[in-house]
């Protein structure tokens, strides 16, 4: 199967909103604990080892950081002319001064509601850990703001695949009736889910942005 974020590229790394790439095309974001593979998912995703910087010290990702890809193949429409991945600051790990840990609250909070071109959220979460209170706050968001969100259940090469379908399961029946997500097992070591996540993204990135998060200013 042939791989639709293949070719992402590094673009820059922004301390605020507002030196992000011009909010116009199509983006997701990717959200998650410091500690839950965020980086090691996202280049398993593009099929770039490098792209993404990964570390034995969780939290090394310290800025909102884009990466454009090329053009995607048109799905039943017309492509949105730019498309982009967004690696948010993992949350909640990273022995950072509370200061930083603040910035980044207020600058996601309001990347969140004020990016017009979010198309949707990836959240990475450990499969063997219940979500924490961060994933909670970004799956209460989505639901609120109508915006789709895709659940990796990270690290299930650590469980059989009896345990994962289970956690999987659990997962699927805690979403509240109405939020618009999805959700699956995700290993980036063994490959465990790997295409199929790539659908899921390339999908957030071709749906109209209609009938999306249409409160967004606040």
């Amino acid at each position: 199967m042939s791989n639709p974020l293949q070719g992402a590229q590094f673009v820059l790394a922004a301390h605020r909103v507002s030196q992000l790439p011009a909010d116009r095309g199509a983006e997701v974001a990717f959200a998650g604990r410091s500690n839950a593979g965020k980086s090691s998912a996202l280049n398993a995703l593009t099929g770039h080892k490098g792209l993404a910087r990964t570390s034995k010290t969780p939290g090394r990702t310290q800025q909102m950081v884009a990466f454009a890809l090329p053009a995607l193949v048109p799905a039943g429409g017309e492509p949105p002319p730019e498309v982009r991945l967004v690696d948010l600051p993992g949350y909640g790990y990273a022995k950072v001064p509370q200061e930083l840990r603040e910035h980044w609250r207020q600058e996601i909070d309001r990347y969140l509601h004020q990016r017009r071109s979010l198309h949707g959220v990836v959240l990475i979460a450990d499969i063997r850990h219940p979500l924490k209170e961060f994933d909670r706050m970004m799956l209460d968001f989505c639901f609120v703001s109508g915006l789709p969100c895709h659940l990796l259940l990270t690290k299930a090469d650590k469980l059989s695949r009896n345990q994962a379908a289970q956690a999987l399961a659990v997962m699927r029946k805690s979403f509240p009736d109405g939020l618009h997500a999805t959700a699956q097992v995700f290993s980036s070591t063994a490959g465990t889910g790997v295409d199929e996540a790539r659908q899921a993204v390339a999908a957030l990135l071709r749906q109209p942005r209609e009938g999306v998060h249409q409160d967004r200013e606040g």
